[in-house]
């Protein structure tokens, strides 16, 4: 059990020195506001300070955690970051750390997740850390179940588990998973750190203090369980159209196993549609509906579990949008994050799927039909 110590909870700084100023620090834009003399209660500082304020935290909570696991007997090994670790590039399909200096899982081209801290217990437990001054935890629990996900995945011989580092005041908590171990510290201040950026000559720092330990270690150096993330995301779509007894195979999908790679990709990709059989149901304009496009149908899981049908045009290689439905029913149009993974899975899956993938109208509403019933049973 990760029990936390009275020096985090009372934010206490003095044995971790100077080494919250030496950390590089996003604060072009803060830095802007200040010299064009903005408001300090002016929503765009509060925003910009509370950001700068967040990545602070996250090297004081880290700062804190080296010393913690050094003196904690229950504690196996702790990945180093920053400027603690040899730097090295990021490597595809294994923890490494990014350019940013971040504990980072990737493939050749995108990063799936970042780790704040990664924490292994003599008792074979792996702890991923959140350190974060969000006031609501809701919005955490989706990027929980992601990345429990892939460290199930990666770490079968660990038992995964997550260490949640908030504020006092944080809401929300009593609903996260019941993996979660929460600490709560009191209120964090970033201001020293800010104003020692804007004057730099006005303190006089102490050198890195890095500590030494063979619990420490470099990311690079854990044995990972080999995983290929676009060769999982095909076998998915290959197998769970396989069956040609159905349009999909819902025992396939619903297996423990599968379903945890639902948790991390978060949606499954099942086949096409022709723009034009789409054009009433995702309520597209003639513009829109110009063309041979296709229209990639996927399998969204969300948070509640139930399983929603989703629809992606790519209009070229870097623009995409997300066709879904709200609670009342309604269409949702979002262009997604050029420079993000799903962009670059709809372009991978849209090039292996030949005309066996084609789906029809009658093909979608049998699908939404056994998704509601297997859902509505799994409530009951």
């Amino acid at each position: 059990m990760l029990d936390m110590s009275t020096s985090i909870q009372s934010l206490d700084e003095s044995d971790i020195y100077d080494n919250l100023y030496h950390y590089k620090y996003n604060t072009k834009h803060l830095l802007s506001l200040i010299r064009k003399n903005i408001d300090k209660e002016d929503p765009s500082y509060l925003s910009s300070f509370r950001s700068f304020e967040g990545e602070v935290f996250e090297n004081y909570a880290y700062e804190k955690l080296l010393r913690y696991v050094t003196q904690n007997d229950a504690i196996e090994k702790f990945v180093l970051k920053g400027y603690h670790q040899n730097k090295q590039k990021a490597h595809a399909n294994t923890l490494s750390i990014s350019e940013k200096q971040q504990i980072v899982y990737r493939t050749k081209s995108r990063e799936i997740s970042e780790f704040d801290a990664i924490i292994i217990t003599k008792k074979k437990e792996l702890y991923f850390v959140e350190m974060t001054l969000v006031r609501s935890v809701l919005k955490l629990r989706k990027r929980l179940r992601k990345k429990k996900a892939l460290l199930e995945i990666i770490f079968p011989q660990y038992e995964i588990k997550s260490l949640i580092i908030l504020n006092d005041g944080a809401t929300g908590t009593k609903q996260l998973p019941s993996y979660c171990k929460v600490w709560l510290t009191k209120e964090f201040s970033a201001q020293s750190v800010l104003d020692y950026i804007i004057n730099t000559d006005g303190k006089q720092l102490s050198p890195k203090d890095k500590l030494k330990s063979p619990k420490l270690i470099e990311a690079s150096s854990l044995k990972l369980h080999p995983f290929r993330y676009y060769n999982t995301m095909s076998w998915i779509t290959k197998t769970i159209r396989a069956n040609k007894k159905y349009v999909v195979d819902m025992n396939f999908l619903m297996n423990y196993k599968i379903q945890r790679y639902h948790d991390l990709y978060n949606k499954f990709y099942i086949g096409y549609m022709n723009i034009g059989d789409v054009k009433e149901l995702l309520i597209l304009s003639e513009s829109e509906c110009s063309g041979e496009q296709m229209v990639v149908v996927a399998l969204e899981k969300k948070h509640s579990d139930e399983i929603v049908l989703t629809y992606y045009i790519q209009k070229t290689r870097k623009i995409l949008y997300l066709y879904s439905f709200n609670d009342d029913n309604e269409v949702v149009k979002e262009k997604k994050d050029p420079y993000g993974i799903t962009v670059t899975e709809v372009y991978h899956i849209s090039k292996m799927m030949d005309p066996s993938y084609q789906l029809t109208m009658e093909n979608i509403k049998l699908i939404e039909k056994s998704l509601k019933e297997r859902f509505e049973a799994s409530q009951s």
